[in-house]
Parts: C-alpha cells; structure tokens; sequence
C-alpha cells in the first residue's frame, strides 16, 4: 500500500531543496527522521514536517504500520517563479529570480505488524556488532599493521 502527500509553493530553490532529499530517499521512516533531525540545511525542517504528515496520513487512512514504512518515492519539482527588480548602475535594473519548489513524498508499507524480514536483518546487525575486530587487528604482525595505519606505526 502506499500513502501520499504533497508540499506546494515552497520557498526554498529546488536545487537545494534536492540535497536534503538524497540524504533521505529510499530509507525507512524512523532513519529518515533521525537525519533530518541532525541537518543543518534549511529545507530539513518543512521536509521532516512533511514525512510526519505522510506517516499520519498513512496510520489513519490506510491503518497501516509505521515500523514498516519506508520512503518509496521522493521528487522535487520546480514550482513558479517570482521575479523582482533590483536597481543597478547607470539607471538599469536586473531581475532577481525567488524560486519556489513542489515537493512530492510517497511511503510504501504493509498492514499490520512487522515482517519477519526486518527481524531477521536485526539478528544480523547485531551479530555484526558482536565481533571485535580491534582483536584480530591485534593479532596481525607490526608490518600489517603498518600497512594499514599509514601516519602512526605502533
């Protein structure tokens, strides 16, 4: 199933707006919002207001679980743009372009409770985190080790 929403008339340039949507795009819900969260660029904020929308759109419109919700489809897209005049030297004026952007998030999901498939890729990052390797670092004869910390020999 999937849920859908939309941001109109935005004033921020869509060529900026589209960096902060490639940090997010093709992530699940809960990681998108975490960078969001920690971006410093401008569009973070009306983006991260918009995911929030979609995900209550998607709960109480189509009941469907957040945990498995993940960012299906993300475009940014240019809306109007307003032109101003600026006066310049010798009596002329330059046009000063203020760009609007058209933002366009879809979420993707199942009903009900979490599939087994998210269970299991848990298992496995946990089994991940659970090896040491600074042990088998340790392990390995100083030329190794030379080899892989460059500036400092041990």
């Amino acid at each position: 199933m999937k849920s859908k929403a939309s941001l109109n008339y935005l004033r921020i340039a869509p060529r900026k707006m589209r960096l902060v949507a490639d940090m997010v795009r093709g992530k699940r819900v809960e990681q998108a919002e975490q960078v969001l969260d920690f971006c410093l660029k401008k569009g973070a904020v009306p983006l991260k207001k918009l995911l929030q929308s979609c995900v209550s759109n998607a709960k109480n419109n189509l009941s469907m679980d957040e945990k498995t919700l993940k960012i299906a489809e993300l475009k940014v897209d240019e809306g109007p743009i307003l032109k101003r005049w600026r006066a310049r030297a010798r009596g002329r004026a330059m046009e000063i372009q203020k760009k609007t952007s058209h933002i366009t998030l879809v979420l993707e999901g199942k009903k009900g409770k979490v599939v087994q498939q998210e269970k299991k890729e848990k298992k496995q990052t946990k089994e991940k985190v659970s090896k040491r390797p600074e042990k088998e670092l340790l392990r390995k004869s100083k030329a190794q080790r030379r080899r892989i910390f460059k500036r400092k020999a041990f």
